[in-house]
């Protein structure tokens, strides 16, 4: 039987959720996904505009005057959620932490999703895969993975994107919607705080770069979209003086003057080339990416970012 404080906690969710769902996001999301392909559903009369591509050339040899093939798209589409449980998504300097932020993320895909008739799969992920719940219909299967997220308990503590990218390779062999929803800490920057390589590991570069050749290879098969949560403190150190600070994913401890303005300004200066970089593998992998925050509401960047491919796609 599951907890009252758990059952709450989904709840509270999926109200806040749904409301963003039902009055802003879900024409959206309908916009901005492509089907998986064409499906015929009549024959027409043609009519002056239509493509002569179109005409239906037996049909019009029967009637003596030309007819058209209509097609619609195809709608039914499979979301498959990909969340990043290792132990850096723990971390929040507000109410709310990172793996928070990222089920009320999940929410409101997943629930955009059914309510235009499509599936939801979800993967969860650290160096490996922890759990997969195949892609289904309907509110209950919604609620189960936004439950997954919030309380899953990982065995591991580490970061393998590869590992999750090839798992979605072998279970989905159809077009997808991948949607990665992760802080992207990427071995080539290691964590915010501490710089880490472990004994007999590759390069750290090496591991980021296979990371990308994986996004890459993903994005020619599904539409794959990532979601990037951060958090304020993981872009510019507060001023706190000396803290001992651990790792989260190695466990590794290091003490770090904080008051130090100049230790601050270069790690923001880190961060922030880190940041550039890292948008600018997405754009080379032509991943689309959203960035956000546990100090800040999530909804107008939502909506930006529909809005945004909304009209690429109206141009494409």
């Amino acid at each position: 039987m599951i907890p009252r404080e758990i059952l709450k906690k989904i709840r509270q969710i999926e109200i806040r959720t749904n409301r963003l769902v039902s009055e802003t996001l879900a024409g959206q999301y309908h916009s901005v996904f492509k089907g998986q392909g064409m499906n015929f559903e009549e024959v027409r009369e043609y009519q002056p505009g239509d493509e002569v591509r179109s005409i239906d050339w037996n049909v019009t040899a029967r009637m003596n005057h030309p007819f058209v093939k209509k097609f619609v798209e195809e709608r039914e589409l499979t979301v498959m959620l990909l969340v990043d449980l290792s132990g850096s998504g723990l971390f929040g300097s507000v109410a709310q932490s990172k793996r928070e932020l990222a089920a009320e993320i999940a929410s409101v895909l997943a629930f955009s999703a059914i309510r235009n008739n499509d599936k939801v799969g979800l993967i969860l992920f650290t160096d490996q895969v922890e759990t997969y719940i195949p892609p289904r219909k309907g509110r209950r299967h919604v609620l189960r993975v936004i439950r997954e997220v919030l309380f899953f308990e990982p065995r591991r503590r580490g970061t393998d994107l590869n590992c999750a990218l090839e798992f979605l390779s072998r279970v989905m062999t159809h077009h997808a919607i991948a949607v990665i929803l992760s802080d992207f800490l990427l071995p080539s920057a290691a964590t915010p705080f501490l710089r880490y390589r472990r004994a007999g590991a590759p390069p750290a570069q090496n591991l980021a770069e296979a990371a990308f050749v994986a996004l890459r290879q993903a994005n020619r098969r599904h539409d794959v979209v990532a979601v990037q949560i951060t958090d304020r403190f993981e872009r510019e150190l507060p001023a706190l003086g000396r803290l001992m600070l651990k790792d989260a994913e190695t466990g590794e401890v290091m003490e770090l003057n904080t008051g130090d303005p100049a230790r601050r300004a270069a790690f923001a200066r880190k961060q922030g080339q880190a940041q550039k970089e890292l948008e600018r593998l997405f754009q080379s992998a032509a991943i689309d990416a959203i960035q956000l925050r546990t100090d800040q509401p999530y909804a107008a960047a939502l909506g930006r970012f529909f809005e945004t491919r909304e009209k690429r796609r109206a141009r494409g």
